[in-house]
């Protein structure tokens, strides 16, 4: 070849060249944002609630107990009282020694009021809370002769029997707490019929079986069913509660968190779902409960990573993974929320933990004890974690662990310093786990 033929390609070639530098190259498509759901819708309530009775009656102001006039249903709730004592075989606290006469204000337990309907003194409360009462106490027996009750706690005691229906007749009944006795069978579905109930206790009985749908369409701010022998699935309609304060601990449920506890994110304050036998991986709708001070997962069977999502609870105070089969890195956004105070993330499979999560691991605000943290004292045997992560480990909804449906402050954003010992959150629903002497 010519040396003119090789100078003519080297310029085409040089040409070539530094024109295609000068032309920009199409950038490739960008992968569209995955959006969250729009917050669900909570299940319909009338709020604020109807009143026990209309606004506009004109009540006889309480009268005194030694005095208190004509008394609502006298007859009926002295027969009934008579008839209690008599199966009472032992009264540690000599409640039924002040069971005497026909005043029933007098007696020990039993607390009246002004009858909105009738305008007359007649029972309102009844409360046994820690009677120790010996004996085959018939419950429904007893309460269905008490028209007038509003509130009926009687924990730590012998009551026991089938309640039946129409636990509804009785208008004006909106507490009832019947934990720590000797109820057996199936859920008393019959409970939930009753339709101002605001707080349902039967935690530490011998319930067994499922748990009815219905008693999360109940219209209550406490669910305490707890210690049972509840067994099956929680029901998928479980986010339809509007409960403050809920607990299925210690039971023997099984199966998935439904995704739909996201409808409550207006109401939901505690939750506890600890020690039963649940499996799958936790659903990102968790990260909607706005509300939510407590949450606890801990003793069960769960798995997959802690979605992205719980960076959006922005109340959370007391979060409890322990014992559970849990892995991935530990998202600095659950590390970042600014009342994070204890969170137990304990006997799992983690892995990674950013800068935020280090300090509150230092301030003792975060425990991650045996996991699989390379660095961190503590932890699992490698070779523990390698047989664990040996097995193909996958989560449905794998692109739900990414969404975040919130606007993360910018506070969150930044590595907060962890709160301060006057800070010391009070939670109420772990008092329910306390079973009373008998």
């Amino acid at each position: 070849m010519s040396p003119n033929s090789l100078l003519l390609i080297f310029f085409l070639q040089t040409y070539f060249f530094h024109y295609s530098l000068s032309q920009k190259c199409p950038l490739p498509p960008r992968c569209p944002s995955i959006s969250p759901p729009a917050r669900p819708r909570p299940f319909p309530r009338v709020r604020p609630r109807p009143p026990l009775y209309p606004p506009s009656t004109h009540l006889m102001p309480k009268q005194p107990n030694n005095n208190p006039g004509p008394l609502a249903n006298r007859a009926r709730i002295l027969f009934i009282t008579q008839e209690l004592k008599r199966n009472i075989t032992s009264d540690p606290r000599n409640y039924t020694g002040t069971w005497v006469g026909n005043n029933y204000c007098l007696f020990r337990g039993y607390f009246c009021d002004t009858v909105p309907d009738r305008n007359i003194t007649g029972l309102a409360a009844i409360d046994f809370n820690g009677a120790r009462f010996g004996g085959n106490l018939n419950f429904y027996r007893f309460i269905m002769n008490l028209p007038d009750i509003a509130i009926f706690h009687a924990n730590t005691n012998n009551f026991s029997g089938p309640i039946n229906q129409n636990l509804n007749q009785l208008r004006f009944f909106y507490e009832l707490d019947l934990s720590n006795n000797k109820f057996l069978g199936g859920f008393p579905t019959n409970v939930l019929a009753v339709q101002k109930l605001q707080f349902v206790d039967i935690r530490f009985n011998g319930y067994l079986g499922p748990v009815p749908a219905q008693a999360f369409n109940i219209d209550t701010d406490v669910l305490f069913i707890n210690n049972n022998q509840f067994n099956r699935t929680i029901p998928a309609n479980f986010g339809n509660t509007p409960a403050l304060y809920l607990t299925v601990a210690n039971n023997k449920l099984t199966g998935p968190i439904p995704r739909s506890i996201g409808r409550a994110w207006n109401t939901l304050t505690e939750a506890l779902f600890l020690g039963n036998r649940l499996t799958g991986c936790l659903p990102f709708e968790i990260g909607y409960l706005q509300k939510a001070t407590v949450l606890d997962f801990g003793t069960n069977l769960l798995t997959g990573p802690i979605p992205q999502s719980f960076g959006c609870l922005a109340k959370l105070q007391i979060l409890n993974l322990a014992h559970n089969m849990f892995y991935g890195p530990i998202p600095e956004v659950l590390c970042r929320l600014p009342n994070a105070f204890n969170f137990t993330l304990t006997y799992n499979y983690f892995t990674q933990v950013g800068p935020q999560c280090r300090r509150l691991i230092r301030a003792r605000r975060l425990n991650v004890n045996r996991n699989c943290i390379f660095g961190l004292t503590g932890q699992r045997p490698a070779a523990e974690c390698a047989r664990f992560f040996a097995r193909p480990r996958t989560c449905a909804r794998e692109s739900s662990f990414s969404l975040i449906p919130c606007s993360l402050p910018a506070s969150s954003m930044k590595i907060a310093s962890p709160p301060t010992e006057d800070e010391v959150p009070g939670p109420q629903s772990y008092k329910a786990l306390n079973k009373p002497p008998h």
